[in-house]
């Protein structure tokens, strides 16, 4: 490979990368990434059973942790 073809490269490489970066800026400017309806709507729908299967995961997750750091076992086999 000689050195024209590798400035060439770079130089592609920098200009994909600045349009790529343009783009970014110009959708957080605009607002494209921001979504404040769907946290919002999310609390309204979640109901009592959802709250309360996520906490009886949080425990089984918990649980297992403990379990698995005081044997130093995960399904029986040494971790």
């Amino acid at each position: 490979m000689n050195n024209g073809m590798v400035a060439v490269m770079l130089a592609t490489s920098i200009v994909i990368g600045l349009i790529g970066l343009i783009g970014f800026l110009w959708g957080l400017k605009r607002g494209q990434f921001d979504d404040e309806k769907k946290m919002t709507q999310g609390v309204l729908f979640d109901s009592v059973k959802d709250l309360q299967e996520a906490i009886a995961l949080e425990e089984r997750k918990k649980k297992f942790e403990q379990q698995s750091q005081r044997t130093g076992k995960i399904d029986g086999k040494n971790i």
